[in-house]
């Protein structure tokens, strides 16, 4: 069957970790650091689902690297490449804040250890580190009500050999909006280098870079029904391609799993998703709840307080 129709049959809500408000896709409008300088030009994506997050942060368009083979790139190319941020990883949350363990990421070390304090007004999500290094300003992204699916990747696997791969990773989907990570199928060789440094020392040689690169994190958007389409990935050659492949899904209701079975340069494979919510149809509100008084001011208030209001994103 299609993920539609899986999803339009299948219905999972277990326990879930986060608050309903904090359910979605946000975009980052800006994080501001205790120094006092701010950025609010790098690209980045947080998807939630009950118990997992799905992060991309990348530098603004003009500064990506191109689409090409890996061993066509430059030390300089290899450099920013390296820089991008893509990752899986389970989350809690506690005393107000959310924090994530373990997981799938393209970067050898975890660069951003602080758990988040977090606070959600309207559609803007702000983000405070414990320790007064940063706070970020999230914006829910406008979204018709539609599926919460979040899967987390168990294990892929070529059916005719049995050959097993590496990967972890996992799908978000929050209504018009999905995003994905899939895992590199091989460990690296542990090494107390950075990605950069590996990336630059293996210029030219597609067998490395390949190692070091064939991990993806890309954020799409669309719906169940059309598909959706990547608009930002770790991948560049990703942009503008369908978020999944072409192939099937199947719902194992013993286990609790949905199986997807795919081709791979014209082999077949199959990932195995551990579920952690499929709901078919949720409302991606971008208001939250106010006091009676609160909205009586607002209403008394409003024509200077909506003098330029308007959605932001």
């Amino acid at each position: 069957m299609t993920l539609e129709e899986l999803v339009n049959r299948v219905n999972v809500s277990p326990d879930q970790s986060v608050p309903d408000w904090m359910l979605g896709c946000f975009r980052r409008r800006c994080i501001s650091f205790a120094n006092g300088e701010s950025d609010n030009q790098t690209i980045v994506y947080w998807l939630q689902s009950r118990n997992f997050t799905i992060d991309l942060r990348l530098p603004r368009v003009a500064d990506q690297v191109r689409p090409a083979p890996l061993e066509d790139y430059r030390a300089g190319d290899l450099d920013v490449l390296a820089g991008y941020e893509g990752w899986m990883a389970p989350c809690e949350w506690a005393d107000r804040k959310l924090s994530w363990y373990g997981g799938t990421a393209l970067q050898l070390t975890n660069r951003w250890p602080e758990p988040a304090e977090l606070r959600r007004v309207g559609n803007c999500m702000v983000e405070f580190a414990p320790s007064g290094a940063y706070v970020e300003d999230w914006r829910l992204q406008p979204s018709s009500p539609g599926p919460l699916v979040g899967l987390r990747l168990l294990e892929e696997y070529d059916p005719q050999t049995g050959q097993r791969f590496a990967r972890g990773g996992g799908l978000i989907i929050c209504g018009d909006y999905a995003a994905r990570v899939l895992g590199r199928p091989a460990p690296l060789t542990e090494s107390h280098s950075s990605l950069a440094e590996m990336a630059v020392s293996a210029e030219g040689s597609r067998e490395h870079l390949t190692a070091l690169f064939d991990f993806e994190t890309s954020v799409a958007s669309g719906s169940l029904a059309q598909g959706y389409t990547v608009e930002h990935s770790t991948q560049p050659g990703r942009v503008g391609l369908p978020l999944l492949e072409e192939g099937s899904f199947r719902w194992d209701e013993d286990l609790g799993r949905v199986e997807q079975t795919f081709s791979h340069d014209d082999q077949n494979r199959i990932r195995i998703f551990e579920v952690d919510v499929i709901e078919p149809n949720r409302e991606f509100a971008l208001n939250t709840p106010a006091s009676a008084a609160a909205e009586a001011w607002f209403l008394g208030e409003s024509d200077t307080l909506r003098r330029y209001t308007g959605v932001m994103t």
